[in-house]
């Protein structure tokens, strides 16, 4: 943390103390709910048929809401967002569109246009951009052209509609800022890039969750909550058994226009979806019918409801602006209403908000940084912070159903998907991938995006991690829970390096950091290393089979299906995972241990760290050694999956180059004598297994001081000096792994040489090089592995490569790229490969990000040319963004590369 002091670094100080509750109110609304796995009360269990776009906005949701560049509280009770019209529209856009899974040629995938611009970690202030084009949004067309195309064939983007090309368009903003916790400030700002005035209908929207019709006992409801307006007043009163009342001001636009205030229900339409007569006239749709098909008698007189809309009709005057300014804030505790803020106030408490948001970056991120790099960052850090959401999904209930309003039935019971999970009870803000294409948590992708977080708020880093150990989420056999299709599934082990992280991360001082969020995680995570050992290692050899392992589709078949005839699998990935996490529990129990400055030793971390070296030494011996070779072979010089079919012993060697043989590498740490020396016991422990274990001790290399360090240490590593340089070689070979924007998951040598299978009595299956979409439906083609760069295990194949310098020094050197002539040091080419990941963000001589691919509308537009989307994996080839657009959470350790290039440069 930065040794100044702002007003941000305040407020996290009184948030994470409990002095004051900022962070109660922040971008926590769902960006899509429909088509959730929590709302699919099916008996197929097919979410994106049972709860499509079209029913969204006319039934209410069990688990959450969703909205437009919108806010709610931490419990998602109180929600607000946007609904627009363009008076050409069919629908009101209330929400996000995008395609199901069965609709995109690549899964799922959003279809708009929409950026985070900013936001403090408290959300004491954040902003967003939303653009709206002032032509019929193409719902139909963007469906049908995506589901003509093969997976060949690039995607069809809004873009290519050619909505924007003339700039008829609005550009949407919405800010929010904190005058107190309970006090937030929203200005809306809507501008005509047009060269033509145009119409625009703006519904500012104030909506309970749904809570009322389901019986949900957990709520703490007992009664329907309530807006109303009272005569003669200029706001909305709020009601509600858990909340306390709330006041939302009804306020012209700039330009002196009062809005038309309509009232409904937040309750389904079930006229419209089922043909059933709706108990109640007032549903969630009244204000689409009111506004579009002029339906006036949907909307409440008595001027109350749970959804309430601020109805402006605007003509915004060509290449002008207009601007909304609204108030929510909460009524005093003596029942006194708070003084009323004018425009000008608004607006001056909003620019002292940015002002602090600004000096809080200042002390963050490094000076060296140039106005494009310090643009990434910013754009980084609001995305990974709005990306926060509410999540509520019950288990138990959720099978069981609601009685008459969402009854289970007994296929549904028998066939459901995570029946496996009844203790899971999710109510919490958790950072999620992507709020639209993944508005639900990936553990693995979790534990990355707590490291960029931990820049910016440790607090809220270490709270996620714990969130995920505890006893409503963690399996009480261990497991922690996967993602919504499968909790089940397995995900890479990293939740424990990403604790290890982020608790050197949180300070600089060695003795101020935080040991008891490392030993209370570290217990946890024994509990999770435990059920890997015992769960995932078919034949007790040390060689891992665990999944997919988070890699969708980079294998020769799903690795999370059975395989055929009963087959077993060695996975160099699932094997390279668990040395990976013995090492991480390994130097945590030697942290815990103590016996530094006068420390006491604790001779039951000694003990731990006993155990966690034996596994990293056991496991680096099957892979190097078993069978023979283990998983390494010879003739390539490379670590490959190994496969047995049937009941037989023959194995198959799977010689695909993938990420999957670049695994080994990250599993690699540097172990200091003289730390050794002040853990009497482990040391004990250590000289006895390197005595009577002679055959293991060949993995650890003892390495001599260099020049630059005078200490010696051991190098605890899979891969020898010389397995290491032949593995390299392939890595930093730009015709093998060596893309000019980072490593690709799969070698471009597949590109002409594609890899086929051979096996298990089925039919022959191929694996390509594929840099761009996949061209797979294995996990729903949603991603790629097979080409394409992905951010999260660059910065971990960089930060190995660092702690490989530490041992081999200056003076080990290879060549990079390879066949180039030109040598470099370990940490030359971390260096290096993080130079090439910045370029994917960077504009380049000609004004272009390679991240934009040839959408030319960010290189000629001004309104376009500085907004970033952080994508969820990036062309092998080009850098262009691909997947889910917003999975802003792993793509923003960017950030540190970002940071580290700059620290290079002389001043």
């Amino acid at each position: 943390m930065p040794t100044s002091f702002d007003a941000e670094h305040g407020r996290l100080r009184e948030d994470s103390t409990r002095e004051s509750n900022w962070k109660r109110w922040g971008p926590y609304l769902a960006e899509r709910q429909w088509g959730t796995v929590r709302e699919d009360y099916s008996d197929s269990g097919d979410c994106w048929t049972y709860f499509p776009h079209d029913h969204a906005r006319s039934r209410a949701y069990r688990w959450g809401e969703d909205g437009l560049l919108g806010f709610t509280d931490r419990e998602c009770r109180l929600c607000f967002s946007l609904s627009l019209w363009n008076e050409k529209d069919s629908i009101l856009k209330e929400r996000l569109f995008g395609l199901t899974g069965p609709e995109g040629n690549h899964g799922e995938d959003v279809k708009e246009l929409y950026y985070y611009l900013d936001s403090t970690p408290t959300h004491s202030y954040f902003k967003s951009l939303y653009k709206y084009p002032q032509n019929e949004y193409p719902y139909q067309q963007l469906i049908e052209e995506n589901r003509s195309r093969s997976k060949e064939e690039r995607e069809y983007e809004l873009l290519d509609t050619k909505l924007f090309d003339n700039n008829e368009y609005f550009d949407i903003s919405a800010e929010y800022a904190k005058n107190s916790p309970d006090d937030i400030l929203i200005r809306i700002k809507i501008e005509n890039r047009s060269s033509n005035d145009a119409p625009l209908h703006i519904i500012p929207t104030l909506f309970f969750r749904n809570t009322w019709s389901w019986g949900c006992k957990h709520e703490g409801c007992t009664m329907r909550p309530n807006i109303e307006q009272k005569d003669n007043e200029n706001f909305l009163r709020t009601k509600h058994d858990t909340l306390e009342p709330f006041l939302f001001d009804i306020n012209s636009d700039e330009n002196q226009q009062m809005p038309e205030v309509l009232f409904t229900e937040n309750e389904t339409n079930v006229k419209r979806l089922y043909n059933v007569d709706n108990p109640k006239p007032y549903v969630k749709d009244a204000f689409n019918e009111y506004i579009i098909n002029k339906r006036k008698d949907l909307v409440n007189p008595k001027r109350r409801g749970t959804k309430v809309g601020l109805y402006y009709r605007l003509n915004v005057k060509a290449k002008s602006s207009a601007t909304i300014r609204l108030r929510l804030y909460r009524l005093l505790d003596d029942g006194k209403i708070p003084a009323k803020l004018d425009f000008k106030s608004i607006d001056e408490i909003i620019e002292k908000r940015i002002n602090e948001t600004n000096e809080f970056y200042s002390s963050t991120i490094n000076s060296k940084l140039n106005k494009d790099e310090r643009n990434i960052v910013r754009q980084a850090y609001a995305g990974l912070l709005h990306s926060k959401q509410f999540y509520h999904y019950i288990i138990d209930e959720w099978i069981d159903g609601d009685s008459d309003i969402m009854s289970a039935s007994d296929a549904r019971k028998k066939n459901i998907r995570n029946k496996d999970w009844l203790h899971l009870y999710c109510r919490d803000i958790i950072s999620m991938p992507d709020k639209w294409e993944y508005p639900w948590f990936a553990s693995w992708d979790l534990a990355f995006h707590v490291v960029p977080f931990a820049h910016i708020d440790p607090h809220f880093a270490k709270t996620q991690l714990r969130l995920f150990l505890r006893e409503w989420y963690m399996h009480p056999n261990g497991q922690i829970p996967a993602y919504e299709f499968n909790f089940g599934d397995v995900n890479p082990p990293v939740g424990a390096w990403a604790a290890w992280r982020i608790y050197k991360m949180s300070t600089d001082k060695k003795e101020e950091r935080d040991r008891s969020f490392l030993e209370s995680v570290f217990l946890k995570y024994l509990m999770n290393f435990t059920w890997w050992v015992n769960r995932k290692d078919p034949d007790n050899q040390n060689l891992f089979a665990g999944g997919f392992l988070g890699l969708d589709n980079i294998g020769v078949f799903d690795r999370s299906a059975k395989l055929p005839e009963g087959g077993t699998m060695h996975q160099s990935d699932g094997t390279s995972w668990m040395c990976f996490y013995s090492l991480t529990m390994f130097a945590i129990a030697i942290e815990l241990a103590g016996g530094v400055n006068g420390s006491p030793v604790i001779e039951a971390y000694e003990d731990m760290a006993s155990k966690f070296f034996e596994h990293f030494v056991q496991i680096v011996d099957a892979m190097n050694v078993h069978g023979g070779t283990g998983l390494w072979d010879e003739e390539d010089g490379f670590y490959y999956d190994q496969v047995k079919c049937g009941k037989t012993d023959e194995i198959t060697i799977l010689k695909s180059r993938s990420l999957v043989g670049v695994m080994p590498l990250i599993a690699v740490s540097v172990l200091e004598v003289e730390r050794i020396e002040s853990l009497p016991g482990f040391k004990k422990r250590l000289e006895w297994f390197l005595k009577y274990k002679p055959s293991l001790r060949q993995h650890m290399t003892h390495r001599k001081s260099t020049k630059h360090d005078s200490s010696e240490a051991y190098l605890l590593a899979i891969p020898s000096e010389d397995r290491l340089r032949r593995m390299l070689a392939y890595i930093l070979d730009e015709n093998e792994f060596l893309s000019e924007y980072g490593l690709r998951s799969l070698s471009k040598y597949h590109d002409k040489h594609p890899y086929v299978f051979h096996g298990c009595h089925q039919e022959d299956q191929c694996v390509s090089y594929s840099p761009g979409e996949s061209k797979t439906g294995m996990f729903g083609g949603n991603s790629n592995w097979r080409g394409p760069i992905w951010l999260c295990i660059n910065y971990l194949v960089i930060e190995a490569l660092e702690r490989y310098h530490r041992s081999y020094g200056d003076d080990w050197k290879i060549e990079c790229p390879t066949g180039s002539g030109k040598l470099m040091n370990l940490k030359e080419v971390s260096q290096e490969l993080a130079r090439r990941l910045v370029k994917i963000f960077l504009l380049d001589e000609n004004g272009k990000r390679p991240c934009n691919g040839d959408d030319k509308i960010y290189e000629t537009d001004p309104n376009f040319r500085d907004l970033l989307l952080f994508y969820e994996y990036f062309h092998g080839c080009t850098g262009r963004g691909l997947g889910a657009s917003h999975q802003t959470g792993w793509t923003a350790l960017i950030i540190q590369h970002i940071e580290d290039i700059a620290k290079l440069r002389k001043d």
